[in-house]
């Protein structure tokens, strides 16, 4: 099968291809390769394949880059949680409108199968149950409670302690910063776009990917990308509020992983439906436990515990795999200490 990867240069985006094409598919990367993100140019990785330099806005060169394709795995996207308000319009041009111009252009070539990258940062804060209330959904965290202290949401009912849970894809989706609202917005594009032309969608909702070839320290990168960054340098990593935040780190390779066992089930869905399925290892770490592992495997400076916060951060979101086993097969395979082990002197780009 011929398959359009978006974002293909990137982090996750080479890693699909390479995943692609050991199973026999045809893959074929778009990206930008803006200077920004790829200082060196494509990666050695795509050698092998077709590479189409153009950025996803461009209706033209999408509409051109999508003749005798099969499939497309978007990957395309603008991460992290980005500097200040002034980053809207470039996380929507890149986000929304790149993936509406890619939906236009399968439609135009009459793809109708479609495997979109999208997000743990769709569901906000993960699930909490009050021992009063039962399950509840905290508001989020203010400035104030985070200056004194306070990380762990409370009870919205009764201000008491909560305890957290797997989140499983039937959570209501609460976007808290642009970078998650943009995702939300490329979910509904597509599950749009399914029912209008009878496509079928599966929206894997990445919790927090780690591995080889992460970008550099940027104000954009991944928590890992920014603890590695810093011990290379020499650096103590440095982990804000308490370092309790709960995540579920999920190796690279199994995301590509992913990928395929959703391009491979996208037959079983039906015409004009989207299917989302967290992309998660089920076993919660904190983000402190990381920092440390990672340290320790890199043989530099134990993490430093700040205290400092960005508002927009969410306290704990773990996610339950059931759903991606269950229907697409996909059961991560990369314990997570050997894969922080093999991260800490994996190589990185950028």
């Amino acid at each position: 099968m011929r398959v359009l990867v978006t974002g293909g240069a990137g982090f996750i985006g080479s890693h699909v291809v390479e995943c692609l094409a050991r199973a026999g598919h045809e893959p074929v990367v778009v990206d930008s390769l803006s200077p920004s993100l790829h200082p060196a140019g494509a990666s050695a990785v795509l050698d092998d394949h077709e590479v189409v330099r153009a950025d996803v806005r461009d209706a033209d060169a999408m509409s051109a880059a999508f003749r005798g394709v099969d499939a497309v795995v978007h990957q395309a996207a603008r991460v992290g949680l980005g500097v200040d308000v002034a980053d809207l319009p470039a996380y929507a041009g890149d986000n929304d409108l790149g993936t509406a111009v890619v939906l236009a252009a399968a439609a135009e070539h009459g793809v109708r199968r479609l495997v979109l990258a999208s997000s743990m940062v769709v569901y906000g804060e993960g699930t909490y149950r009050c021992q009063r209330h039962g399950g509840v959904t905290p508001g989020p965290r203010t400035a104030p409670d985070l200056a004194a202290g306070r990380f762990d949401p409370s009870c919205p009912r009764c201000g008491e302690a909560l305890e957290p849970g797997q989140v499983d894809e039937g959570a209501r989706l609460d976007p808290r910063s642009v970078y998650a609202a943009t995702k939300v917005a490329q979910e509904h594009l597509a599950g749009a776009w399914a029912r209008t032309t009878g496509a079928r969608v599966v929206a894997l909702r990445y919790h927090n990917v780690y591995g080889p070839r992460m970008p550099r320290d940027t104000p954009y990168a991944g928590v890992a990308s920014l603890f590695r960054s810093a011990l290379e340098r020499g650096e103590a990593p440095r982990v804000f509020e308490d370092g309790a935040q709960l995540r579920d780190f999920v190796h690279v390779t199994d995301v590509a992983a992913a990928n395929l066992a959703a391009l491979r089930a996208l037959p079983t869905l039906t015409d004009g439906s989207m299917l989302a399925c967290n992309v998660a290892s089920g076993e919660p770490h904190s983000i402190g436990e990381m920092a440390g592992t990672l340290a320790a495997a890199f043989g530099g400076p134990a993490p430093v515990v700040t205290g400092d916060f960005r508002l927009g951060d969410v306290r704990h979101v773990t996610a339950s795999p059931a759903r991606a086993a269950a229907r697409l097969g996909f059961v991560a395979t990369v314990p997570f200490a050997d894969g922080i082990t093999q991260f800490a002197h994996a190589p990185l780009r950028g």
